[in-house]
């Protein structure tokens, strides 16, 4: 039998039997794997706590026929024991590890950039580094951009033009004119316009800023405690954008997306 070693981020877990979990995780260089972990939901079990969600870790692993099994798994950064203890970290984190779940269907194929940008966004939500509302809607737009879904915010898809761009439409994939705007398309603002295009872009120093003045005129001091929300306005406008652009390009609804806007 077969091994390969890796370091993977543990996106999901499944009970197995008695005393075995089935691991999903985003590996570094053989991408989306699932495999069995023999023995980890026992008290004694050596490696059971690094093959938990926001677990990132180095591993052993056996190939096998129909699913292959974790032999080993040493622990290379704990984002879990920060990411968990939060109840904002952990609904944020938990729409980061939902996204790239349903974002990488095949297994065994190298997805070396995806996980680099998992592995950013999860640090970055561990160590407060940005309102954690910001950092989970950036690394939807920026995973579905990196896997070819990047949205056109400079000018209209249909017409080209660069100006009177009110309206974005996520079937069209962009930003529309008043003049050629199709029916679904959503009314938008242009601080809306402005922060979608700094999620995707990942410009921190301009949605840093935002969320500052959002949480001092809503009184809440810093913008990185993770006490932060969207209020009703633009940023209730961009969230919504930001859920519907994610679920119609993974065909599929982000549940995680939708308890953290109830």
């Amino acid at each position: 039998m077969s091994t390969y070693h890796d370091e993977g981020v543990v996106l999901t877990t499944a009970k197995l039997g008695e005393a075995d979990r089935i691991i999903t995780m985003l590996t570094k260089e053989h991408g989306k794997i699932r495999a069995v972990a023999r023995g980890v939901r026992r008290s004694k079990s050596r490696f059971g706590a690094r093959l938990e969600p926001f677990m990132r870790s180095d591993v052993l692993i056996s190939q096998g026929r129909n699913l292959d099994r974790i032999s080993q798994a040493a622990s290379i950064a704990s984002y879990a024991d920060a990411i968990c203890g939060d109840f904002d970290l952990y609904a944020n984190g938990s729409v980061i590890l939902e996204t790239m779940n349903k974002l990488v269907n095949t297994e065994h194929e190298s997805a070396t950039e995806q996980y680099m940008l998992l592995v950013s966004a999860l640090a970055s939500l561990s160590r407060h580094r940005h309102d954690p509302h910001m950092i989970s809607a950036s690394y939807v737009m920026r995973s579905l951009a990196l896997a070819g879904w990047l949205p056109r915010f400079d000018s209209c898809v249909v017409c080209g033009r660069s100006d009177g761009l009110e309206f974005f439409s996520v079937p069209a994939g962009g930003t529309m004119c008043v003049n050629d705007r199709t029916p679904e398309a959503r009314g938008m603002t242009t601080q809306c316009r402005t922060q979608l295009k700094a999620l995707v872009e990942g410009n921190w120093k301009l949605l840093d800023e935002a969320s500052l003045q959002r949480c001092e005129s809503e009184g809440e001091g810093d913008a990185r405690t993770g006490s932060s929300r969207p209020n009703p306005d633009g940023d209730a406008q961009c969230a919504r954008i930001v859920e519907e652009w994610g679920e119609y390009y993974l065909e599929r609804p982000l549940r995680s997306l939708r308890l953290l806007d109830s």
